[in-house]
């Protein structure tokens, strides 16, 4: 008899039913979990444990959980008995309601990525097929959670998992980087935590590096930087839920049926190959003003999708100055339920799919409803069909008599050349057909034609089998101009090429009046020349002061740009004892540059040759030489990197060009990432001083710097030679995603203290006016901007415009400018300072 129980004792272990030595409950009784010891019932089901099915709870006790072999209490003891599983049999976590954290967030030791890597992460998990399946209904009631950003616990974008293998899958899951937002969990409130900090800085979720990837019914939640899945070959987001700003979303998904919240306006940085698809989806766009998809391109296509905006007259577009040849697919969308046509301002790289047969590689009616073809989508070259809807496409193949699968959903041009010159070159441009995920297919009829406008500037010929055109340049005018060529598919994709169309280039201009330097009226010198023709003149003029006649020592301080020979040039105090230099390199409208000559004054300029105010200087950026100049010599200006020798760069430190994303359409001097420029007034000591900035910063939200503490510093009464004197300091902090700090700094030898108290602004942004002075012992900052955005929203320690003050001894200096340490460049657009003589 007692080897009979113990046979059904053991019976009962191997078949899950004996019970475990406590009462288990599961956390949410609305939805409850049975456990036994080794078995899990959920909804029904019977799930035995085993090696590729483990349970974990976060309720369970160490010894509670080490009963048994497949059970555990976190998500780290279980991800180190793993094994590999596959498609058929995943290795799957069981995971019940609780907040699991990955990373401890109570250590306050800063994480920092391994050697050769950018991030740090949470956890690194190497295993195939791995399944995450949250034994609840409501995805946020199992959530996976870390705290940590960039500057704020980690150094870099600290991110939560690192997966490595193919077929890792996600269901009733949140994954949560809660560094700049709350965790909330009403299941048990004790489980919740405050955000980390309020700044919102790089913040990220999951890299992967595998194929077939699913997640279901999860939450995907942080702000910058969100990063579900990414690295993903074909990733499918089915019924997710995604919170973000810019730079976030995974550039190779599918995402049916889910919802996200954007509150920025670049929630792609990129997307890569053939691109991301949002299939019937609900946004809600916190932004105000333009929503965009991308901030640095590649293709995207938006079907059934419906946006709600509180900002009724929001601009929804693909990118914020998207290139000519961009080209993405929208159909059916709405905003706060109007019909919506993507990127209405760059009409031409929106392709319209109603009516058009590409449409069918998206979405098909079968049986009366829609049907959105992620078969066709993500089947790639294995067949892979994660929605199980083959069988319903095929049907509908067969009752329609139409394709619905193998259909292609992009079209690329590729161009042997993009610059051509009339009569001497062509270019041969090739298409490129692909299916969703990157599968070539064979090209089908190709329709080829140039936008209006571009017939003048070249013509085509198509090849026979009409896959290749031949571009022939035909320019006849006096500049260059731009052509579009459009290849389309009889479905309705598209593809566009720009070229750049020259005239018939020119020899060399030469000289009928060899070039000289003459003084001229108001102080300036002329630079005499004539060159033997009638186009139009486009030599390229610098001056130097050089030591002596012959040029020795020469730097460089003016320049020509765009076109326009600086004949004339201004003398300033700096010149004072130099010999002026010209070299011009001969160039009109038509020709090519020809060989330098150089023009030197015979004599040294003298101080009584200088007329302008020696009491205040502006500066025209546009004609300033800004090559690298590291000497700190009076008159002159200096031009350098920062020095950094784990970021080490090469080239100018500063140039003068247009600026971008929140700098866009202004023309001004910008840096690197860094860069230090300053400029030394000749003569006797200098007293009180003021400078005025305009300054336009690429980043738009108020937040100025790629990540804190990274910092712009405006110098005055300074000394570049002893790097002493005082500064502004503009600094992105951990307190605010979207303002900065202004505090005074003292410089000492190349070291930086400060002033007093900082002042939180959200001021900081185009157009920027920073008013800096120092005046009876006395720093003095003001700043404001013309902006127009939602101050008023900010809380009440975060100010509109700076005014502020502090006491500081005085000093002789008279040097002044800006050392950019930003990440995130800016634009200066005009600066301005006046000086009073030292008393």
């Amino acid at each position: 008899m007692r080897n009979t129980l113990l046979f059904i004792w053991l019976l009962l272990c191997e078949t899950g039913l004996a019970q475990p030595a406590f009462q288990y409950q599961s956390l949410d009784p609305q939805d409850p979990i049975q456990y036994t010891g080794n078995s899990i019932v959920y909804r029904g089901d019977t799930i035995l444990l085993g090696p590729h099915a483990f349970f974990i709870d976060g309720q369970l006790s160490d010894a509670e959980a080490a009963r048994y072999p497949y059970v555990f209490n976190s998500v780290q003891s279980a991800a180190a008995k793993l094994t590999n599983g596959t498609e058929t049999r995943p290795m799957t976590l069981y995971l019940a309601p609780w907040v699991y954290w990955i990373d401890d967030p109570d250590d306050p030791a800063i994480r920092v990525p391994e050697e050769g890597e950018r991030a740090p992460y949470g956890m690194k998990i190497r295993c195939e097929w791995l399944r995450f399946y949250g034994l609840n209904q409501h995805a946020e009631n199992v959530v996976l959670a870390c705290n940590r950003g960039q500057t704020i616990g980690a150094r870099g974008n600290f991110t939560l998992f690192r997966f490595y293998g193919d077929g890792t899958q996600s269901e009733n899951i949140t994954f949560g980087n809660y560094c700049n937002i709350d965790l909330e969990f009403p299941l048990k409130p004790a489980l919740g935590r405050e955000k980390r900090a309020s700044a919102i800085v790089q913040a990220q979720l999951i890299h992967c590096d595998g194929d077939k990837i699913v997640a279901r019914n999860t939450r995907f939640v942080s702000r910058l930087n969100l990063c579900p899945f990414v690295g993903g070959q074909r990733v499918l987001f089915d019924r997710c839920h995604f919170e973000s700003t810019d730079d976030a979303l995974c550039s190779t998904g599918v995402y049916l049926n889910s919802t996200f919240d954007f509150y920025s306006s670049k929630p792609f940085y990129i997307t890569r190959g053939t691109g991301a698809v949002l299939l019937n989806c609900d946004i809600r766009a916190y932004t105000r003003g333009e929503q965009y998809f991308v901030k640095a391109g590649g293709q995207v296509a938006v079907v059934d999708t419906r946006f709600q905006a509180d900002d009724d007259q929001l601009y929804i577009g693909w990118k914020d100055l998207p290139p000519a040849a961009t080209r993405n697919y929208q159909f059916g969308n709405t905003l706060n339920d109007r019909p919506l046509f993507i990127g209405g301002k760059d009409p031409a790289c929106t392709v319209e799919m109603d009516k058009k047969q590409v449409l069918d590689a998206y979405r098909l009616t079968e049986g009366g409803s829609v049907l959105y073809n992620t078969y066709n989508l993500l089947k790639g070259e294995d067949d892979w069909d994660p929605m199980h809807i083959k069988s319903r496409v095929l049907r509908a193949e067969q009752a329609q008599n139409k394709h619905y699968t193998d259909l292609p959903t992009q079209l690329l041009l590729s161009t042997t050349i993009d610059s051509l010159e009339t009569g001497r070159d062509t270019a041969l441009l090739s298409v490129k057909l692909l299916r969703f995920g990157n599968v070539e297919v064979s090209p089908e009829a190709i329709r080829w034609a140039l936008s209006p406008g571009s017939g003048s500037l070249a013509r085509l010929r198509i090849s026979a089998d009409g896959l290749h055109c031949l571009v022939i340049p035909a320019n006849e005018g006096l500049e260059p101009g731009d052509i579009t060529v459009i290849a389309a598919t009889p479905a309705g994709l598209e593809a566009a090429a720009v070229l750049t169309i020259s005239p018939r280039q020119l020899p060399p201009p030469g000289f009928s009046e060899r070039p000289s330097i003459a003084f001229a009226e108001g102080g300036s010198v002329r630079l005499n020349y004539r060159l033997d023709t009638e186009f139009e003149d486009q030599s390229r003029i610098t001056w130097y002061r050089c030591t002596d006649p012959s040029g020795r020592d020469a730097i460089p301080v003016m320049v020509s740009r765009f076109d326009k020979p600086l004949r004339d040039y201004p003398l300033t105090p700096g010149d004072a004892g130099h010999y002026l230099k010209a070299v011009i390199v001969p160039k009109h409208i038509r020709s090519l540059a020809g060989e330098a000559v150089e023009a030197v004054l015979t004599a040294p300029i003298e101080a009584g040759a200088v007329k302008i105010d020696e009491r205040s200087m502006h500066p025209d950026f546009s004609r300033l030489s800004t090559a690298n100049q590291p000497r700190v010599l009076p008159g002159f200006w200096t031009w350098r990197h920062i020095e950094n020798p784990d970021r080490p760069v090469s080239g100018d430190a500063w140039h003068y060009g247009d600026g971008q994303d929140g700098a866009q359409g202004i023309t001004g001097l910008l840096q690197g990432r860094s860069g230090f420029m300053s400029y030394t007034p000749v003569g006797e000591a200098r007293g009180d001083m003021e400078m005025t900035l305009q300054i336009a910063p690429f980043k738009s939200a108020g937040q100025g710097f790629a990540v804190a503490p990274l910092y712009m510093d405006v110098l005055i009464k300074f000394d570049s030679k002893t790097m002493s004197g005082y500064g502004l300091r503009v600094v992105r902090t951990t307190k605010y995603g979207n303002a900065v700090d202004f505090v005074f700094v003292r410089y000492r030898n190349g070291e930086a203290s400060e002033i007093g108290e900082p002042v939180s602004t959200s001021c900081y942004r185009t157009n920027c006016t920073i008013r800096f002075s120092m005046a009876a012992g006395k720093l003095y900052a003001r700043a404001s901007t013309d902006a127009d955005y939602g101050a008023s929203a900010y809380p009440p320690a975060v100010l509109p415009d700076v005014d502020m003050e502090a006491s500081a001894a005085d000093n002789s200096f008279g040097g002044f400018g800006i050392l950019y340490n930003g990440g995130a460049p800016a634009v200066i657009r005009d600066l301005a300072v006046e000086w009073k003589r030292k008393k």
